[in-house]
């Protein structure tokens, strides 16, 4: 699987974790997401409520459309001919169709964008587990496609949350703003896992990337959100949900959540934050507002671009964090999975 530096790339895949795109899919993408853990039918129709407020659609692979269109096209305006493609682990397009359609258009070698920022089992190790099942699917025209490196201290991921962060303060009540604190929101992981990986050490360094770059000294939190697993596994800790209560106890003015987990609006985010956390907040009388991830900022998509030329032009990797680009390929024995 592994890709010497500077040698020729075929093809970008893009792949993603997928969402269901209308009702009828809720509980079969769900089904799909759980497979092999035995999830009771009651549990995933309770997860397929949070879907059905947005009419059964996950925001997500309208999300992966137009960051594939966006490549497309900053790739167009640098005369640059690479195909982008795109792949789902959970809900079509699945994976293993479109490295099976990329071996059908003669495609040999490819490098995959996760749209994950972070090193994990979950983020990085599992999708890792999903190109190669893909690929061996596919059959032995499989192309070869390495997983480009995490990219968490890139100032094309960074930088946009610098903005989003900004702006959020300043749709506070103005009363309010100079005295806001910051939540750092990320997908929650079972701490066996969290053990074996680098992701609450990454998710911080991201947090005090933006801090160093946003107005002013703001007292800020790492929290985290959307856990999934059962009541007795310890998962990374506080809720975001438990944190509001905690911070509006102490009296905190107002909270602005960023959710550097993750790279676009999707159910994480629209549900877990906009919804449910905000509706807690509403209880609290605590105000809240919530910064917007990435997308398909120039920036970000510039980044993807840039993570790309890393491998095939061998073009110097920038990263501003202070242990400098994670190298890939990543080791056998990495982010197991707890």
């Amino acid at each position: 699987m592994v890709n010497p530096e500077n040698t020729p790339v075929d093809a970008l895949v893009v792949v993603s974790f997928g969402g269901p795109e209308g009702p009828d899919d809720v509980i079969p993408f769900l089904e799909n997401v759980t497979r092999g853990r035995n999830i009771p039918r009651d549990r995933l129709a309770a997860v397929g409520a949070h879907y059905d407020l947005f009419g059964g659609v996950s925001p997500l692979n309208e999300q992966c459309r137009e960051l594939v269109a966006a490549l497309e096209a900053a790739l167009t305006a640098r005369d640059d001919d690479l195909p982008v493609y795109w792949g789902n682990r959970n809900w079509h397009p699945m994976l293993v169709d479109t490295v099976t359609q990329m071996a059908d258009d003669g495609i040999e070698r490819a490098v995959a964008f996760v749209t994950s920022a972070y090193s994990s089992w979950s983020g990085c190790r599992q999708y890792l587990d999903d190109i190669e099942r893909a690929r061996a699917l596919a059959g032995p025209n499989a192309p070869v496609i390495e997983k480009l490196r995490p990219f968490h201290d890139h100032p094309g991921f960074v930088d946009p949350f610098v903005d989003s962060v900004m702006a959020a303060i300043h749709q506070l009540p103005a009363n309010r703003r100079a005295a806001a604190e910051i939540a750092f929101t990320a997908h929650s992981i079972p701490e066996s896992m969290a053990a074996g990986c680098d992701y609450r050490t990454q998710l911080r360094t991201t947090a005090d990337l933006i801090l160093d770059r946003i107005d002013g000294p703001r007292t800020s939190h790492l929290v985290f959100q959307s856990r999934s697993g059962p009541p007795h596994v310890p998962w990374l800790e506080p809720d975001i949900g438990d944190h509001l209560r905690a911070r509006s106890s102490a009296g905190a003015e107002a909270v602005v959540m960023v959710p550097i987990g993750f790279t676009s609006d999707h159910m994480e985010v629209v549900y877990d934050l906009d919804t449910e956390a905000a509706a807690i907040a509403d209880e609290l009388d605590l105000p809240v507002t919530r910064a917007a991830t990435p997308g398909t900022d120039s920036r970000f998509v510039s980044m993807v671009l840039d993570l790309v030329d890393e491998r095939r032009r061998a073009t110097t990797a920038v990263a501003l964090g202070p242990s400098g680009p994670r190298p890939m390929p990543c080791r056998d024995d990495c982010c197991p999975p707890g």
